[in-house]
């Protein structure tokens, strides 16, 4: 587990014993817009991130790079405002449908998934 982990998190145990975090004691969250659906972009959370999300209302998530937690809007002004959150079948990754206010990637697109390739036919 990340030796940073904030200590004291006031998670649910109920949910925090449900979650199967990796090595660094994080979870996958992918984020989809509620009124299209469409997969805006994904992240990683960890308890205290997911326990700030559900309490606030706000998408917050662990950023590896810095090595801080970082409210999705804070700095940009496009938050994401959680609608619902979801835990996958194996405890390894969240769903957030959120309302997103302008852009969701930091390139400035809406989706961080704008790329497609081609898949073989």
């Amino acid at each position: 587990m990340r030796k940073n982990v904030r200590v004291g998190t006031h998670l649910d145990p109920a949910i925090a014993a449900r979650l199967r975090r990796n090595d660094d004691g994080l979870v996958a969250a992918i984020v989809r817009e509620h009124g299209t659906g469409d997969v805006l972009m994904m992240a990683w959370m960890d308890d205290e991130a997911l326990h700030r999300t559900l309490t606030t209302g706000l998408a917050t998530y662990w950023s590896r790079s810095r090595k801080e937690y970082w409210v999705k809007g804070a700095t940009s002004g496009h938050y994401q405002h959680v609608r619902s959150v979801a835990l996958d079948c194996d405890g390894d990754a969240l769903l957030l449908s959120v309302d997103q206010e302008g852009a969701a990637c930091h390139t400035g697109t809406h989706s961080c998934f704008s790329d497609v390739l081609k898949a073989a036919e």
